[in-house]
């Protein structure tokens, strides 16, 4: 039997040929020890591989070397391309005293046959369609098994156009934070207004608050622009500040109520107390394919 030729996981592909990790199509960087234990693991799918059996296969047996710390090095290197942590272990586990295993599910990619990718390029020459079972991709290779879809619950739009949105909200909660800071004075004056004796701390809340959520919305910009590969972990990590941090300035209209009226104030309100919702939703969306 054929020796597969990739592996695929989620957004991952692994080149067995070019040594090379990819997601989405972009490739990452990655030393060839971590790749060499990536695919030791995925030969063995929800096994454990043992520490001895990745030592025999990075290091011949007449190396003299530092086994422990070259694995651990290699395997902190691989988790954090992969945006995996020991702690919390979304791919890779470890087991003690034993060694690791991964838990996903990768899917094999095997070499397709000469004759059928033959006779599949004969029929699309000759304008025929290619039956389902002998249809091959250019590269020539046959996937074993169907990638696993996107999650059917997200909406249906591009991954460009959820980049965009993600994108426009961070530069909305940017707006309100430098709007904050440019007239501080304005800032005190809304706070004793709508919290009279509180209104010393409620401006240095929102003073600092303000600050900090420049420092973050700039992150979160930055790495989506440049399509960051490891967004989507940082972000889950981030999330549980974020949401303090946007429920505290979804109050923030009432500091204005008294110009803007008590309704329309309400109904700000009520908008941005969903947006941590919409953009954790529109962050899962630019992770699909």
């Amino acid at each position: 039997m054929d020796s597969p030729v990739k592996y695929t996981f989620d957004d991952f592909e692994v080149d067995l040929k070019a040594a090379e990790l990819r997601r989405n199509g972009t490739r990452l960087k990655l030393q060839l020890q971590p790749f060499q234990v990536l695919v030791a693991l995925l030969e063995k799918p929800r096994e454990v591989v043992g520490r001895e059996e990745l030592r025999l296969r990075l290091w011949p047996e007449d190396t003299f070397v530092d086994f422990d710390h070259g694995l651990n090095t290699a395997m902190a290197k691989l988790r954090d391309v992969l945006g995996d942590s020991a702690s919390r272990p979304r791919y890779i586990e470890t087991i003690a005293k034993r060694g690791y295993r991964f838990n996903g599910e990768p899917k094999a990619v095997f070499p397709a046959s000469r004759t059928e990718a033959a006779k599949a390029e004969v029929m699309a020459a000759a304008g025929a369609e290619v039956p389902p079972g002998n249809a091959s991709p250019t590269d020539g290779t046959a996937i074993a098994s169907p990638v696993a879809s996107v999650d059917p619950a997200l909406p249906q739009a591009s991954r460009a156009t959820a980049r965009l949105l993600f994108t426009l909200c961070q530069i909305m909660y940017l707006i309100f934070y430098l709007c904050a800071l440019f007239r501080l004075e304005r800032l005190y004056q809304s706070a004793a207004l709508a919290w009279h004796n509180a209104a010393h701390i409620v401006f240095y809340i929102y003073a600092v608050t303000a600050v900090v959520g420049v420092v973050v919305r700039l992150y979160l910009i930055t790495a989506t622009s440049f399509d960051y590969h490891l967004l989507e972990e940082k972000y889950r990590v981030l999330y549980p500040g974020l949401f303090l941090l946007d429920m505290l300035w979804a109050l923030s209209p009432f500091l204005i109520a008294d110009r803007i009226g008590i309704g329309l104030a309400l109904g700000a309100v009520a908008a941005l107390v969903y947006m941590p919702f919409a953009q954790r939703v529109l962050m899962k969306m630019t992770q699909r394919r």
